[in-house]
């Protein structure tokens, strides 16, 4: 070693504490790995042993350990002018720092300041001791005081180490975890010790069965049969959760009860013992007023409860299946749901066009889109639109789902003939101004629809296909003529639901090339684009982030929150509805459409995935198909635009110009 160098480590050692220099002098690390490990932990905030392990590869010995913290303890002491607490010596209750924490300072402020509350004094001074990593800090102590005072309780301060704070805190919230998930257990337990030594009776099931009875009243009766408090305990915690359906699903060996949310099932209960499964049934059907005694054939009934001052409607539907009758209820929300167009779409474009069809006298405006897509919701929110003193609107229903004032609205009972088209043909005498037709499944009711609105009336129903090109041909399917389909159809709405990103837990990041060329995406424009995807965590890993604080309680850990829709917007024009009289094949009609202006299912998803609304794997599972991504990128080569500005070649669903930045302009 050169003299400069000897003298340059001599300056080093002489700048460590002692600990630092008896590990030098104890050969296990030399000066320049102490430099390096002690600028580490500096950084990173962790401990230095953990650093100079991590560094040299050794494990330290627990005497070194102990003599690190010990150093540490003394210079904080000395740093802070007060007292330090070490764990390890100091008798600390996990169980009385949790009583604290629970019912003095709450977690929250624990770990916003990373300080513990160990002890409190109830004597002639009443005081709370707290271990605090900064014991300085101001606003730490004001909190503090705002909590204590009011208690009459003075704050005392200790200083603790970080790691000794994360120590007792993750112990705090792993025995919070713990605690929850037993009682849950336990709950569970309980639930299904009442229920397999049930003999029940079909009389005892009919209490509490009157309509809109109020739910939280009857989940608090403690007199109530176990199977009805089962039902109730259902019932209330689907509202509670904002769920959309219930699956009631008998299995070969248990009961096994599922919520959608967001499009999507999942387990809500612990399975329950099979032995059930008659009470539990005969139930549900006793209070949705079906026949008990019979059960090998399907049944469709309602429910009419009351919950937290609202009436919540539940659609029942009952099926024979080979371990039992599965049930399933639809859960009716009038006042969760926002009616509105433009709370739906969110692109403005296909806003405008939309509302201009909806204003339209009269013709024929075709909703189409898979069970649960949301057809409903945008046919009442096209109603309350057009809903005015001045204009007369009827509906035909099966079933009616939301109660509009000021429009009549009517049942289809197909037992007493009161079908779509009899309802229809009895509306054109009415003196109607618009009409809605639930759905159109049968040639009689198409035709019916297609002549209310070429004799000046503006019809409103829905169709199930994929695409808005592929409501033609289902029209033509039915025995509809081209001629009366291009004279009467105003334009066709196709849409999907896709979930959105959490937007407190979501993670940002960029695609590969690859993944952007599957979508159609791999362009000049997204080729530095930046989106989101779902944090979705496993059951561990839902465990784990609840003790070390990371839980998202927002979304529960699922990485969605809430749906937002896709809508494919094709209004008519001449050159369409020469195609449709022609009678050409839907994917011509499509490509003509996107030709004029027309965004599809798949371009709308995508600028939601840019606009960080969702992601693309949601894309993929929604609207994203192989036949679908080809007749996608062949109608955008056949729409490319010229950039007035820099005169770049663009598509016409892209947002701005990805050469200068130009917003997106009208061709």
């Amino acid at each position: 070693m050169t003299n400069s160098s000897q003298r340059r480590a001599l300056v080093l050692q002489r700048s460590f504490s002692p600990f630092g220099n008896k590990l030098i002098q104890a050969g296990l690390v030399d000066s320049e790995q102490m430099q390096q490990a002690l600028a580490e932990s500096r950084r990173s905030g962790r401990a230095l042993t953990d650093v100079l392990e991590s560094l040299t590869g050794q494990q330290l010995s627990p005497e070194l350990v102990r003599q690190y913290k010990k150093q540490q303890l003394f210079e904080l002491k000395i740093l802070y002018g007060i007292e330090s607490v070490d764990p390890e010596l100091d008798s600390l209750s996990s169980q009385q720092i949790g009583q604290f924490i629970d019912t003095l300072i709450p977690v929250d402020t624990c770990r916003r300041h990373q300080l513990v509350p160990l002890s409190r004094d109830d004597g002639e001074d009443p005081s709370v001791l707290v271990a605090m990593v900064d014991p300085e800090n101001l606003e730490a102590q004001d909190d503090l005081n705002r909590i204590l005072r009011p208690a009459g309780l003075r704050l005392r301060r200790m200083v603790i180490t970080v790691e000794d704070y994360q120590r007792l805190i993750s112990g705090y919230l792993d025995e919070k975890v713990a605690r929850e998930k037993q009682r849950d257990m336990e709950q569970a337990v309980d639930v299904q010790s009442d229920l397999q030594d049930l003999d029940f009776d079909a009389a005892a099931l009919e209490e509490v069965s009157e309509e809109e009875s109020d739910l939280n009243d009857a989940l608090q009766d403690a007199g109530a049969a176990p199977v009805i408090a089962l039902v109730n305990k259902i019932l209330v915690k689907a509202l509670q959760e904002g769920v959309s359906d219930i699956h009631i699903e008998p299995q070969e060996e248990s009961l096994r009860v599922r919520f959608r949310k967001d499009g999507v099932l999942r387990e809500a209960f612990p399975k329950f013992p099979k032995k059930i499964v008659p009470a539990v049934t005969a139930r549900f059907k006793i209070i949705a007023e079906l026949d008990i005694a019979e059960r090998r054939l399907p049944q469709d009934g309602r429910i009419r409860r009351m919950f937290q001052g609202r009436k919540i409607d539940f659609r029942v539907s009952t099926l024979p299946s080979r371990y039992g009758e599965k049930v399933v209820l639809r859960i009716l929300d009038n006042s969760s749901t926002q009616l509105g167009i433009d709370k739906l779409i969110t692109d403005e474009e296909s806003l405008n066009v939309v509302r201009e069809m909806a204003s339209r006298p009269y013709g024929l405006i075709l909703v189409t889109g898979p069970t649960g897509s949301g057809k409903t919701t945008t046919l009442y929110s096209l109603l309350s639109e057009r809903n005015d003193p001045g204009i007369n609107i009827s509906t035909a229903e099966d079933p009616i789902e939301y109660a509009l004032p000021g429009i009549t609205q009517v049942q289809v009972i197909r037992e007493k003939g009161m079908n779509f088209a009899s309802i229809l043909r009895a509306f054109l005498r009415q003196d109607p101004d618009v009409i809605l037709v639930g759905e159109t499944r049968d040639p009689e009711t198409a035709k019916t629809a297609i002549e209310a609105a070429l004799t000046g009336h503006l019809v409103l129903t829905t169709l199930h296909t994929n695409d808005a090109a592929g409501a033609i041909s289902r029209l033509e399917e039915m025995g509809m003529e081209g001629f009366q389909v291009s004279s009467s159809l105003i334009g066709v709405l196709a849409q999907r639901l896709m979930r959105k990103v959490c937007s407190e837990c979501r993670i940002p990041y960029t695609p590969s090339h690859e993944e952007l060329s599957r979508f159609g995406l791999a362009s000049a424009g997204d080729s530095e684009l930046t989106i989101y995807k779902a944090n979705v965590l496993s059951v561990e890993q839902i465990a784990a982030a609840r003790s070390d604080g990371t839980f998202c309680e927002t979304c529960q850990g699922v990485g969605y929150k809430g749906r937002v829709g896709v809508y494919e917007v094709m209004q008519m024009t001449e050159t369409l509805q020469k195609l449709v009289a022609d009678g050409v094949p839907s994917e011509q009609i499509k490509e003509a459409a996107v030709e004029e202006g027309m965004k599809t299912l798949l371009a709308y998803s995508l600028d939601l995935v840019r606009q960080g609304y969702t992601s693309l794997d949601e894309v993929e599972r929604v609207t994203f198909t192989d036949t679908g991504l080809e007749a996608e990128l062949k109608a955008r080569r056949k729409s490319s635009l010229t950039c007035e500005n820099c005169q770049a070649e663009l598509q016409q669903d892209w947002l701005d110009c990805p050469y200068c930045l130009t917003p997106r302009f009208k061709s």
